[in-house]
């Protein structure tokens, strides 16, 4: 199995070597052939308007929607969960826009304002030390969106069939758990494929 981690700005890194502990292989996906490698994708942590941009200057935009739309997973953290959702409040930046969810930009507050915190993740069996860092929530969701985790009364992490999306930064643990969740995604649909 290869998983791709969009490789333009953020912490694509640590990604890779929490991909690489699960025995993963991992492609840095910087252009649309990188695309043709890979079962997934992950897209980081980061700056979520200047990946949105270099989404565009490096024509990954297009194609990473159209293998998603066709069923490819997507797992976004962070900066990825803003650049999934069809509406980001306040804000027309350049975007994915197809994980039916309204979210917040540094929700939680500013860098100063980051934490961890060990949030319920059922379906994961138990709890999570989630690490938030100028943290997006989720505000809105659509009917056909799970919701897979809350902290604080706000929705951090859901799943729309073969997207899933986290406010925090899961690759910043030594809790492979949420990494192992996504690849067993990526199971499922090669199962069927």
């Amino acid at each position: 199995m290869k998983i791709g981690v969009l490789a333009l700005q953020g912490a694509f890194l640590d990604h890779k070597k929490v991909l690489e502990r699960c025995g993963v292989e991992v492609v840095h996906v910087r252009l649309p052939e990188h695309l043709e490698e890979v079962q997934g994708i992950i897209i980081p942590g980061g700056e979520s308007t200047t990946i949105g941009k270099l989404m565009i200057d490096f024509g990954l935009k297009g194609i990473l929607t159209e293998k998603i739309e066709a069923g490819m997973p997507v797992f976004g953290t962070c900066a990825g969960m803003i650049l999934l959702a069809k509406n980001i409040y306040e804000t027309d930046q350049p975007r994915l826009g197809i994980m039916d969810i309204t979210v917040k930009r540094n929700a939680f507050g500013r860098q100063v304002d980051s934490f961890e915190a060990m949030v319920n993740i059922p379906v994961l069996g138990n709890v999570f030390p989630a690490v938030f860092i100028r943290a997006p929530y989720i505000m809105e969701i659509e009917p056909n969106v799970s919701i897979l985790a809350e902290f604080d009364g706000k929705i951090v992490m859901a799943r729309q069939g073969n997207i899933l999306a986290c406010a925090f930064h899961p690759e910043l643990t030594n809790d492979d758990r949420i990494h192992q969740y996504f690849i067993s995604m990526i199971k499922e649909v090669r199962s069927y494929s």
